[in-house]
């Protein structure tokens, strides 16, 4: 039940948010549930892909989604996530969690930047940075192969920053290429790992049902505030991972 709570707070964030509550499944699936993290990590990528999905749909209706830039995107991510699950047989199960806690504590930063600015990523009209998006959709690719997270605070950033997208659109386009990005990573996951789907699909149910809640409830909570408090979470839960995984280092 404790594990189910946690999933539909994980729907909350990203209905609310708009992204960054996937990044919790890896460590309620280890920490709470008490799954070996190899195995969480290959669990969490259809929870994170399905959710990603609901998501755009609302995007897609309102015309915010991208086709071509998430095909362009997505693309260089799949690779990246697919090659990522390949080479994290040579890592062990710390040291993925000790990545997985870097990026938390990174997740925690970027949360708090946007909560104190207006608009940390504004649109111009400067023409895009192509090479280097792509080169940060391979990097979000190879951490979502390797840790198992959605990585949309890195790829919405990008999307408007380096690709020149409106931020709705890029919020839209980043929850498709976070969908593709999770096919390609579990895909380099299969075979590896016996997933209890059965589990996965209560799991993830119960987070989908979160995400609309939080949809319809984003226009009564301020976004700040909401930003803050989920930040000061993985800022917790990041340093007691790095601490529990500290013989790794």
């Amino acid at each position: 039940m404790l594990g189910y709570l946690f999933a539909a707070l994980i729907g909350l964030a990203l209905g609310m948010l708009g992204g960054g509550g996937s990044i919790l499944t890896v460590p309620v699936l280890v920490y709470v549930l008490g799954f070996e993290p190899k195995l969480a990590i290959a669990m969490s990528l259809p929870v994170v892909g399905t959710a990603a999905l609901v998501g755009v749909v609302s995007h897609w209706r309102s015309g915010n989604v991208r086709l071509q830039v998430a095909a362009l995107f997505g693309s260089v991510a799949m690779i990246g996530s697919y090659t990522g699950a390949r080479l994290s047989v040579l890592l062990s199960a710390r040291a993925q969690l000790l990545i997985l806690a870097t990026v938390m504590l990174g997740a925690a930063a970027s949360m708090l930047r946007s909560a104190v600015r207006d608009d940390p990523t504004a649109h111009t009209e400067a023409p895009p940075h192509v090479a280097v998006m792509l080169s940060v959709g391979l990097a979000v690719g190879l951490l979502t192969g390797v840790v198992g997270i959605g990585g949309g605070f890195l790829i919405v950033p990008a999307l408007v920053i380096l690709g020149r997208v409106p931020m709705k659109s890029a919020v839209g386009t980043s929850l498709l290429v976070i969908a593709l990005n999770s096919a390609s990573g579990y895909l380099g996951h299969h075979g590896r790992e016996v997933v209890p789907w059965g589990f996965v699909v209560q799991f993830t149910s119960v987070a989908v049902a979160g995400i609309l809640a939080g949809t319809a409830l984003v226009r009564h909570i301020p976004t700040r505030q909401l930003k803050r408090a989920f930040a000061l979470l993985l800022v917790v839960i990041g340093i007691m991972i790095l601490w529990q995984n500290r013989a790794q280092l």
